[in-house]
């Protein structure tokens, strides 16, 4: 049996987007490692999931493997890129929906020429919530890497955890060092997003973001949303910016104590079949 899939991007952010509400199939991590090689299979950041809802409330369940075959918990590019997908394959008509995941239900919004609205939900800043190792809640941690090297980090958690670290120039930062000491600090129990913020202005800031179980990536939605809530909780950025990641912007809202709301485009690559045997152990 060949399983359709369709390929898709949100700012570079890439994607294999499945089907299991019309189409039957199961996912072990090893699969999905295959998947996700950019040399001998589909190649991608993440593989999304989209299958009936559990909660009466919810439109569809949505579900996220990064490509080392750990499943995790929210993904904001490809939440976008999912209402885009169930919309595109006619799976539902509404173009706002009730979308369950792990970390709770998140609505999705379309609007014009790709472009997706996302109710990202209330930000976490407690140590627990995150999941962070500390005593207690403080507005920035010290967070000690190899070659005595201390950095300030805040913790954020939007729907999975994010670090996130204020840079003077985020282009000259070793992401591909200090991400994977971050990634798998011990002070994160469930592992980390590492985010690297640059202000540039009050309304507009540069993001680069070393995703847990991926790498660096192109662009990261729950990233960006971390990142921006961090800083304008510091009073460094205004209520409303712009974040510029290698693979574009996305638009940023958040007021303290609400929800922040995420707007970016979404593209759809292009559109396949496979036998899934021949990536299975």
């Amino acid at each position: 049996m060949l399983l359709e899939f369709t390929k898709m991007h949100g700012l570079g952010n890439d994607f294999m987007v499945v089907d299991l509400i019309s189409q039957h199939a199961q996912f072990d991590a090893l699969t999905i490692q295959r998947l996700a090689d950019r040399h001998f299979g589909i190649g991608f950041d993440q593989l999304l999931i989209v299958e009936p809802p559990d909660l009466p409330n919810a439109d569809f369940k949505y579900r996220i493997f990064n490509a080392d075959g750990s499943e995790v918990e929210q993904c904001g590019n490809g939440v976008r890129c999912f209402a885009r997908f169930v919309h595109d394959r006619q799976l539902t008509r509404k173009t706002k929906i009730k979308v369950e995941t792990k970390s709770g239900i998140v609505e999705p919004e379309l609007g014009l020429n790709g472009w997706v609205r996302v109710n990202m939900g209330q930000p976490k800043f407690t140590p627990a919530e995150i999941p962070f190792v500390a005593e207690e809640q403080e507005a920035l941690y010290n967070l000690e890497l190899a070659d005595q090297l201390n950095i300030k980090i805040d913790v954020v958690n939007m729907g999975n955890p994010h670090a996130v670290t204020i840079v003077p120039d985020v282009l000259n930062v070793d992401v591909a060092r200090l991400g994977p000491q971050i990634e798998k600090h011990v002070r994160f129990p469930q592992r980390v997003n590492a985010g690297f913020l640059q202000i540039i202005n009050d309304k507009r800031a540069r993001l680069r973001v070393f995703e847990r179980g991926v790498g660096e990536t192109m662009a990261c939605g729950t990233g960006a949303c971390a990142a921006a809530v961090s800083a304008m909780r510091r009073g460094l950025l205004s209520s409303q910016v712009e974040i510029e990641l290698a693979g574009g912007r996305l638009n940023i809202a958040w007021q303290e104590g609400g929800v922040v709301w995420m707007t970016g485009p979404t593209s759809t690559v292009y559109e396949g079949r496979l036998d899934l045997r021949y990536f299975q152990g």
